[in-house]
């Protein structure tokens, strides 16, 4: 038997760091939502008792490094399940880049091992598994948009943001969210974005205000230590993008646009710059 999955990225479409705690995690307020560029994932039963994962990516990790695997050894031991697993990934969603393409992949892979194994396990059980596997892998497990509080695995699913289209693009470097954290200092943040104020833009449906709201407090840490970071955002406002910002900790940056006739000179433009470039558009 096969189980598939698609594992979408995702963006913040605010950040907010409100102080660290003293379980060295920094406390959170995101606002997070799903975009149509996605892995997938497809799992089948094996005779033994191994987890075999392989991928078409040449650069990602294929054992307990990789977060697919780690999901899966959870589940298993967890649900004390004998049986083997082979995970393909077909990577479609560029590596540390922000937009939480491992962790969506181990939210996958918890969603598909409990149809392929029969386990019945409630969505709340898998968030919870998710959350003893990364920050972003709760809001993964069940998607859509949600405000995320905690560390990330407190979230409050919201209504669908407006439809739009939205260009990623990621220079040509990896950034290490743990560098991005241990340099920001949350006491001295001078500007929080308001999480109110983007939820108001959303339930109202204003796209102008939405792009008017966006917010990441992680965005100036990351752009001071990649200078290149802060030239494609410069480049994708000046290309006529409605709304940027940097998601996650970096390094991509995402544009929001209404107008699809501006979507081809925008992502032609930003393929000048680097050649991780997406068009796509929202997971509504």
């Amino acid at each position: 038997m096969k189980v598939l999955e698609k594992a979408p990225a995702k963006i913040n479409l605010l950040l907010d760091v409100l102080h660290k705690r003293e379980d060295g995690y920094h406390e959170v307020e995101m606002i997070m939502t799903m975009v149509d560029l996605a892995d997938r994932i497809e799992m089948q039963e094996l005779p033994r008792d191994t987890i075999i994962i392989s991928s078409q990516a040449g650069y990602i990790p294929l054992d307990e490094k990789n977060l697919a695997f780690q999901a899966a050894k959870l589940i298993k031991d967890r649900y004390d399940v004998k049986q083997g697993v082979y995970i393909h990934l077909d990577k479609k969603i560029p590596v540390a880049a922000g937009l939480a393409g491992g962790s969506s992949d181990a939210a996958a892979t918890l969603r598909g091992l409990n149809r392929l194994w029969k386990l019945g396990i409630p969505t709340r059980e898998l968030e919870s598994l998710g959350a003893e596997l990364g920050s972003d892998v709760p809001f993964c497990v069940t998607g859509g948009t949600a405000v995320a509080r905690g560390r990330g695995e407190q979230l409050q699913p919201i209504d669908s943001p407006p439809q739009c289209w939205v260009i990623l693009a990621k220079p040509p470097i990896n950034v290490s969210t743990a560098d991005v954290y241990g340099r920001l200092r949350a006491g001295e943040i001078q500007q929080h974005p308001s999480t109110e104020a983007m939820l108001e833009a959303i339930r109202l449906k204003r796209f102008d205000l939405v792009c008017e709201r966006l917010g990441n407090v992680l965005e100036q840490v990351t752009l001071d230590m990649y200078p290149e970071v802060k030239q494609l955002k410069e480049c994708m406002l000046r290309l006529g993008a409605d709304g940027v910002l940097m998601s996650g900790s970096g390094p991509t940056v995402f544009g929001l646009v209404s107008k699809e006739a501006k979507v081809a000179r925008i992502y032609n433009g930003l393929r000048g710059f680097c050649k991780d470039v997406f068009a796509v558009r929202l997971l509504t």
